[in-house]
């Protein structure tokens, strides 16, 4: 079982990596409306494996990346994520 404070503290810690990545994929789209230098695909798919939902967010939010095909991994990452999220609350809370 997973103690409360634990758990408070991987919540946190959890949205904290997802707003990064919200934060790195939104840094990338005002690059590319500035036709400036911008962040490699693989780097962002990569955040996107730690960050999915906020990958997702910000895909939604700026329209960034949805019409790569190989962006569409980022939601099937969310999917994945968002199980593994309920199978913790289910099985490890008290």
């Amino acid at each position: 079982m997973i103690s409360t404070p634990f758990f408070v503290l991987f919540v946190v810690f959890y949205t904290l990596i997802n707003g990064v990545v919200f934060f790195f994929y939104a840094h990338d789209k005002i690059k590319a409306k500035k036709n400036a230098r911008r962040t490699p695909e693989n780097r962002l798919l990569f955040f996107a494996l730690f960050g999915p939902l906020g990958a997702c967010a910000a895909m939604l939010v700026f329209r960034h990346k949805t019409r790569k095909m190989k962006f569409y991994l980022v939601p099937v990452c969310a999917m994945f994520h968002l199980v593994l999220l309920i199978w913790i609350l289910l099985y490890f809370i008290e």
